[in-house]
């Protein structure tokens, strides 16, 4: 049952600061029930309560870590039909996409639950004391990831389920050792709702101290910022626009602690087909790409939207099957109407620029609400966007540009422009890829995912998945969102020196009670060092 209330210490808690309602912005029609924004004096409460179960569930070992998460999964998957319906009246995103969108969310969690089962992920190091070393002995020095702290992870609007509550940020911090305080995104408070009313019982069930979980709904900018700034938060994990993501990364740098802020939030996701590709795959390639820049209404932050072409007829001939699929498009519902009116200004923004050709425009939504967006497909010259580098800028929405330049050199240099981005993608033949050793060294320095001869929507969830980019793609491109690499974000290295077995983490005991790998003395291993200390010895010396 749906109460409009934040969940705080693992129950439905009224909050006092406002009220706001969810809606169908297929309709526009408001949905019940209306929902209470959550105070300051709420978030205080949610913050103590995570600090004091940080204590007990950072210590907790790996298998109860993944039974909790596996749990959740069992969870959402028992009540898929009720989460899959509210998503859809509050989202208008088709059933079959929340599906996909849910499967991906209880698949995650369970694997996040299998690695911090198997345990080596903390990254065990081991070098062992060396009392006969000359000129100076060496110290027992061991090291081991660990936990950070609370975390606030901020739900994102256009994945009501992958990236919100139980999302990908919330599945690794607590895959990691951390309690999360999740600020609901008020696109899909009733999903969100759902999914943090599994969350508060798996605890539960799982006999963890309540505070381990929080969901607040929070007033616009005002509780988010509060969130980032409270001394017992550790970290954030964030999805959303640059405006927003600046923020946040600004807020947490400034605090008198200042705390790590991974942030996802702008992307436009270059796309270059070469020559040969072009030539016999034109017809192929421009349906991939429309199906790729308009699926799930352009809302996606791997959406392509700058697709690099030479001039010349191949291209002519690309840019013409773009066209006619454009025209023939839908118009659908964004996921909000501050999305849509974004979407809108954006074009306009765009169709103002003398240098911007509108190749194509889908008809008009005509009476449909006011959310409805208008595929649209621009184009201009490399020249411009060179003289204006703004027209690179993401327009959230299902609309692409195609930038035509003259030769090699000015493609070279045209990508070189380019800001970090989540990805980049060439099309091309074998030969194709072997002389273009130069763009790919460039997109290697710009993006965190390239990807040959496919589309960049569409996130697979694994161990060598890497959803992260320079800035502004992230905040951080050493990091992933996505993926068992995400967990990485929320510990920190520990080192033991000279430490009995007693006090020591059982990842690090000579005797690897856990089975994990280890590197010890440089190698890696399972064994437990008392058998090895001998022959480990005689190596070193």
């Amino acid at each position: 049952m749906l109460t409009g209330h934040s969940i705080i210490n693992g129950e439905s808690h009224p909050g006092g600061a406002g009220t706001f309602a969810g809606y169908d912005p297929s309709t526009g029609a408001t949905l019940e029930p209306t929902y209470h924004y959550a105070s300051l004096q709420d978030l205080a409460l949610a913050a103590d309560l995570a600090d004091e179960a940080f204590g007990v569930y950072r210590q907790l070992p790996g298998k109860d870590r993944a039974r909790f998460l596996r749990t959740i999964a069992t969870g959402l998957d028992s009540i898929a039909a009720e989460v899959i319906d509210r998503a859809h009246r509050e989202t208008g995103l088709p059933e079959a996409r929340l599906k996909g969108e849910l499967a991906r969310t209880v698949n995650q969690l369970r694997l996040f639950a299998d690695v911090v089962e198997e345990g080596s992920w903390v990254n065990a190091r081991i070098d062992p004391a060396q009392p006969d070393r000359k000129p100076l002995p060496r110290a027992d020095i061991r090291s081991v990831l660990r936990p950070i702290g609370p975390i606030a992870v901020f739900g994102s609007s256009n994945f009501p389920l992958a990236f919100s509550v139980a999302g990908g940020d919330t599945a690794s911090a607590f895959a990691a050792g951390n309690p999360v305080l999740v600020k609901a995104h008020s696109a899909h408070p009733g999903t969100s709702e759902l999914v943090g009313q599994v969350i508060a019982r798996s605890a539960r069930e799982c006999g963890l101290p309540a505070g381990v979980f929080a969901l607040l709904f929070g007033a616009g900018s005002k509780l988010g910022a509060a969130l980032v700034q409270h001394p017992k938060v550790k970290g954030v994990g964030f999805t959303g626009s640059l405006t927003a993501g600046r923020s946040l990364m600004d807020l947490a740098a400034s605090r008198p602690e200042p705390i790590p802020c991974f942030t996802e939030m702008s992307s436009v996701n270059p796309v270059f087909v070469l020559p040969e590709a072009l030539r016999t795959r034109n017809a192929q390639i421009a349906s991939g790409l429309f199906a790729s820049f308009t699926l799930g209404v352009g809302q996606f932050c791997t959406k392509p939207g700058l697709v690099f072409l030479p001039r010349g007829q191949d291209a002519d001939a690309l840019v013409a099957e773009l066209k006619k699929h454009v025209e023939q498009a839908s118009c659908a519902p964004m996921l909000t109407e501050s999305i849509s009116k974004s979407y809108r200004s954006g074009l306009a923004a765009r169709q103002g620029k003398p240098c911007v050709s509108t190749v194509a425009q889908a008809g008009a939504p005509g009476d449909l609400a006011s959310s409805y967006a208008v595929p649209v497909l621009f184009e201009i010259a490399g020249a411009d966007l060179v003289r204006d580098p703004d027209l690179a800028g993401e327009v959230f929405g299902p609309s692409t540009l195609v930038i035509r330049y003259e030769d090699r050199d000015e493609m070279l240099a045209l990508a070189r422009s380019v800001e970090g981005q989540l990805t980049a993608t060439l099309h091309g033949t074998e030969s194709d890829l072997a002389a273009s050793a130069d763009l790919i060294a460039i997109l290697e320095r710009k993006a965190g995912r390239l990807i040959v001869n496919g589309f960049p929507t569409g996130v697979e969830v694994c161990h060598a998945m890497v959803h992260g980019g320079p800035y502004p793609a992230t905040s951080d491109s050493r990091f992933t969102s996505v993926g068992t690499q995400a967990i990485y974000r929320f510990v920190r290295p520990v080192c033991y020196q000279d430490f009995p077995q007693s006090a020591l983490p059982h990842e690090l005991k000579d005797e690897n009670p856990l089975g994990i790998w280890r590197l010890i003395n440089g190698s890696l291993t399972r064994e437990p060092y008392a058998a090895n200390r001998e022959e480990m010895l005689t190596a070193v010396k």
